[in-house]
């Protein structure tokens, strides 16, 4: 195995997969595994193609999208370091459901189909493991639904920043810095809205000094204030203010 691969033992071996697996198993897993490289805009694979292989991210960002049958392009997910790409197709041997496009330079650990399901007769705890995580994305995408259903735009997007933030947040002066490439259209994507719906919360928030913007960026200066449009909570009454 390689240096490369010998450094990304501690970010791997957190991933869900690898829960309560022996160290030498999680060692003879990593074994099986290649290394895929994938510049900022290219993709570990696209919807609708064959499974060949299940992925976990090791440096870098990607995000999963979909098409759906209107033609539009949802964001389903944004992954960071020890998250799965690929982890139902693989099992399944059926077409990837979405595409896993690199957000920036990234680095992943690659097993081929084939590889996994052995790996899996070999060790069932691995196997059960593949199924809690299948069921996570489940429920994750099930909770999605219901708050695209049931929550207001401005809810969506504040929920979707407050998620990315627990995901990518960087400590700077002005606050908390959502720290990955993030556009407009990207946070439409993520919250089934369009681009100007996003400007438009961004801006009004901008002005309210809950969050700092640029074109690709975005850092939350209150998140708190945030919290409560996400949550739908009564606004704050100011300390003094009069009964």
């Amino acid at each position: 195995m390689s240096a490369s691969v010998k450094d990304a033992y501690g970010i791997v071996t957190r991933s869900p997969l690898f829960q309560e697996l022996e160290p030498a198993v999680c060692q003879e897993v990593l074994d099986e595994a290649r290394l895929c490289r994938v510049s900022a805009g290219e993709y570990y694979f696209h919807q609708g193609e064959d499974s060949t292989a299940f992925y976990i991210l090791v440096r870098g960002q990607v995000k999963l999208t979909q098409i759906t049958p209107e033609g539009h392009q949802i964001i389903i997910k944004v992954l960071g370091p020890g998250g799965g790409m690929g982890i139902i197709s693989a099992l399944g041997g059926m077409g990837y459901p979405v595409a896993a496009e690199a957000v920036e330079d990234s680095l992943a650990l690659g097993w081929d189909r084939e590889v996994v399901r052995e790996l899996m007769l070999r060790y069932p705890h691995l196997a059960l493991n593949s199924m809690e995580m299948i069921a996570r994305r489940f429920t994750d995408l099930q909770e999605r639904l219901h708050e695209m259903a049931t929550r207001r735009v401005e809810q969506r997007v504040a929920r979707t920043l407050l998620q990315l933030v627990r995901q990518f947040g960087k400590k700077v002066d002005a606050g908390i810095l959502i720290d990955m490439p993030l556009s407009r259209q990207d946070l439409a994507e993520m919250t089934g809205t369009n681009a100007y719906q996003v400007s438009r919360l961004l801006s009004k928030w901008e002005q309210a000094g809950i969050v700092c913007s640029g074109r690709k960026s975005v850092t939350l200066c209150q998140a708190h204030e945030l919290v409560v449009i996400a949550e739908d909570l009564p606004p704050r009454i100011p300390t003094g203010a009069a009964s």
